[in-house]
């Protein structure tokens, strides 16, 4: 599946908002793992990795990044940069994360638990597994 935009349904009242995410009520896997970037430092670049087997939706709950994602044969940038706006990247997706504002929260839902021989961490190496 393709790099494809979720977006959440925002709730509440005069008193403020809320987002629920719900594993497989438009999350389209059950999420094993949650974590979250934040205070990452002006001009630096994260991520440099795919996944060979890793669902992942991310969202900027407060500030924005941007997502350069490559799958050996193009590149796609998207802004994260709405609370109510997830990004699902399947496998297979190299991507780097950087032009964080300073109050970037990355919040990143995952269906499996880590696994450290599940990731790619060089890009030729992916290009190769890319060719298989």
């Amino acid at each position: 599946m393709k790099p494809t935009i979720i977006n959440f349904e925002p709730l509440g009242d005069a008193r403020g908002s809320l987002v629920a995410i719900e594993s497989d009520i438009g999350i389209p896997f059950p999420i094993r793992r949650v974590y979250y970037i934040f205070g990452t430092k002006e001009g630096v670049e994260r991520g440099f990795h795919a996944h060979k087997d890793l669902q992942q939706i991310a969202v900027a709950v407060t500030g924005s990044c941007e997502m350069i994602l490559d799958d050996g044969e193009e590149q796609k940038s998207v802004l994260l940069d709405r609370s109510t706006k997830g990004l699902y990247i399947g496998p297979g997706f190299w991507r780097v994360m950087c032009n964080f504002t300073p109050d970037c929260v990355l919040l990143v839902l995952a269906d499996r638990h880590y696994d450290e021989s599940d990731y790619i961490r060089s890009y030729d190496e992916f290009l190769e597994w890319k060719k298989k």
